[in-house]
């Protein structure tokens, strides 16, 4: 299982793992074959307590001792290996660790006819032609992936529930599921089921969906009771519901609270949780209708049913109020439902960010999210302080198909690796995670770390100064998401406007405007209301401004636009200058991967830059003061 790609599990060795093993018997067999592949002299003793996924690690008498709980044995056994695998010391190992999250999931958006939504790795590992199609040895392979870091649970099919996949709910493929849930359950990771809030309708012929119908309360109670049959350890069920066409409570007059907890109460007893996401809006918006902002959706839908929700409910809401775009603000409704849990959502998929063809790697940008302060209450009130009781949960739209490498891109898989870490610890040191995957996938060579360093942590800058400026947004090619199309969206049904004329862009989100900003904290609602206190790299995501608006640098904001895309592009163009030098230095197969995606990068620089400035100079008629090509 070794030659599955670039991974960070490359140097220890291929395990057998029985299905349906106890994740602490994974441990013993996988520090067994660990140590004798690593070389490693000393012994390792398990012991199993009641501590859950926490584990303690000590050195003594020649021997390791790992303590901890079922689950905790095996992420204690992998932090071992790991961190010999680094050639770090017995003190450097030992300590004792738990995760801030109790749920670290993997969301998965695979259809059933082997397609991937928003995939750029492949397809999927676990379905084709409408039916369950897989290598079991993949699927363990990637269960032992996602442990090794801390992760626990994983949904394998898409939120949009359509078609044939609204029936695994029946008995037919939860026979199916159930064989996949064997392999994850040992390494300790448990599935989440995606599922369709009309189920009721689509599988059994009722004549309403309505959650507060008895009929169907009682159709979801039993669903449960047969779901779990088959699946006893399942984590519970994932909803998507009144958005981009997806049924929900809405069409029954209900709101999301009366729409979920029934469906929540059903797996309650099997000890099932319920998340809910918050990617509802409007998706059939009129351009020419102004009253609507879409970034507002998610707080006015769900922040007024604070308290509302069942205990086994989390609202899954994503980073950002838009949909994972290169830049935008952290989303009001984080932290703002002190009576609700949530799950905070980000995507490895790369969507609006290169696609796994162009580098963007994603640490930094989640350490700006975990690290905004929300000042919703006294004292510390970050998004970070907030971990583990507000919100209690992580998700993360998988970057994982059946590409061989998995990732497309084999960088791509080191955003993969520091979610995991940052699930388990949220305020992970981005430097130290990017070294040990680098050096756990590519080995010790210190020219080859401190390229890939190099090359990783400026990536997201890079890119951004290529893409759209200042938290611009959507100026991306329709549908396909890769690739410059600056009025792509801007008379699409989608709320994501710019409405660039000849003398300004960006829209108005002030009190003066549609008001978004007042959905923060009065202390950010201020900030982000002025233009003057306003963060310049969100100026154009708040307000409208003028394209000869001088920016803190002394630039305009044309001129901004200008240096900032043709440097985009030069720094691509030195990132991969930097890349070329690896040759020799890792396995030709990694290295052609990566020096043709970037390749590919380099077209896509030379695109944005070029469409971007000409698209402003033919607005504006305003000529770049450097005197740089911008084609008419």
């Amino acid at each position: 299982m070794n030659s599955f790609g670039s991974c960070w599990l490359k140097r220890l060795p291929s395990v057998f793992i029985t299905p349906n093993s106890r994740p602490s018997a994974t441990a013993s067999v996988e520090l067994q074959a660990g140590f004798e592949a690593l070389g490693v002299q000393e012994n390792f003793a398990l012991q199993n307590n009641d501590t859950g996924d926490a584990y303690t690690i000590r050195f003594a008498n020649n021997c390791y001792t790992i303590s901890g709980g079922e689950a905790g044995l095996l992420y204690g056994a992998y932090a071992l290996l790991q961190g010999l695998a680094l050639g770090k010391s017995a003190s450097a190992i030992c300590g004792e660790s738990r995760p801030t999250f109790a749920r670290r999931m993997i969301n998965h958006w695979d259809r059933m006819d082997g397609e991937v939504e928003r995939g750029y790795s492949g397809r999927s590992i676990f379905f084709a032609d409408n039916d369950f199609c897989y290598d079991p040895a993949r699927v363990a392979f990637y269960a032992r992936m996602l442990a090794s870091v801390g992760l626990n649970t994983v949904s394998i099919n898409n939120v949009n529930v359509n078609s044939v996949a609204v029936r695994l709910l029946t008995e037919e493929f939860l026979v199916k599921l159930a064989d996949v849930a064997a392999i994850f359950r040992s390494y300790g990771v448990r599935l989440l089921l995606s599922v369709n809030y009309a189920s009721p309708i689509y599988i059994s012929r009722l004549t309403t969906a309505n959650t507060q119908d008895e009929t169907v309360k009682r159709w979801w109670r039993e669903r449960a009771d047969i779901v779990y049959r088959h699946i006893p350890d399942l984590a519970g069920f994932i909803l998507k519901v009144d958005s981009e066409g997806q049924p929900g409570p809405f069409q029954y007059g209900l709101n999301h609270a009366e729409g979920a907890n029934p469906i929540a109460d059903a797996l309650s007893p099997h000890g099932g949780i319920l998340i809910w996401r918050a990617f509802v809006y409007n998706c059939q918006q009129d351009w020419r209708d102004r009253s609507f902002d879409r970034p507002k959706a998610a707080y006015d839908n769900y922040q007024p049913l604070d308290g509302a929700f069942a205990d086994n409910v989390w609202i899954q809401v994503k980073n950002g109020p838009y949909d994972f775009q290169v830049r935008e603000p952290v989303s009001p409704l984080l932290g703002a439902t002190p009576h609700t849990k949530q799950a905070l959502e980000f995507q490895l998929a790369q969507e609006y960010t290169g696609h796994q063809i162009d580098i963007y790697y994603m640490p930094p940008q989640w350490k700006e999210v975990l690290h905004f302060d929300t000042k919703l209450t006294e004292g510390t009130s970050r998004i970070l302080d907030f971990c583990g009781n507000r919100i209690s949960a992580i998700a993360a739209v998988t970057n994982l198909g059946n590409d061989a490498n998995w990732t497309g891109h084999d960088f791509a898989a080191a955003n993969l690796y520091a979610y995991g870490r940052m699930a388990w610890n949220p305020s992970f040191d981005v430097a130290q995670v990017t070294d040990d995957w680098i050096r756990l996938t590519y080995g010790g060579d210190e020219t080859v770390v401190n390229i890939i360093t190099k090359t990783l942590l400026r990536s997201r800058n890079v890119y951004e100064k290529y893409n759209t400026p200042l938290g611009l947004c959507w100026m991306v090619t329709e549908h396909v998401h890769y690739g410059p199309s600056p009025e792509g969206y801007e008379f699409a049904r989608w709320g994501t406007y710019h409405r660039a004329n000849r003398e300004a862009i960006g829209i108005d989100r002030s009190a003066k405007g549609t008001g978004y900003a007042q959905q923060y904290a009065p202390e950010v609602a201020a900030m982000y209301d002025s233009m003057a206190a306003c963060p310049e790299e969100l100026l154009l995501f708040f307000h409208r401004v003028r394209y000869d608006h001088v920016l803190s640098t002394g630039k305009t904001l044309l001129q901004h636009i200008y240096d900032t895309h043709f440097e985009g592009y030069d720094e691509a163009e030195d990132m991969a200058s930097d890349l070329q030098t690896l040759q020799g230095r890792i396995d030709e197969a990694a290295f052609r991967n990566i020096t043709e995606r970037m390749e590919k990068q380099l077209q896509n620089a030379r695109e944005w830059r070029d469409i971007l400035n000409t698209y402003f100079y033919r607005y504006t008629g305003i000529p770049d003061k450097n005197g740089r090509t911008i084609y008419e």
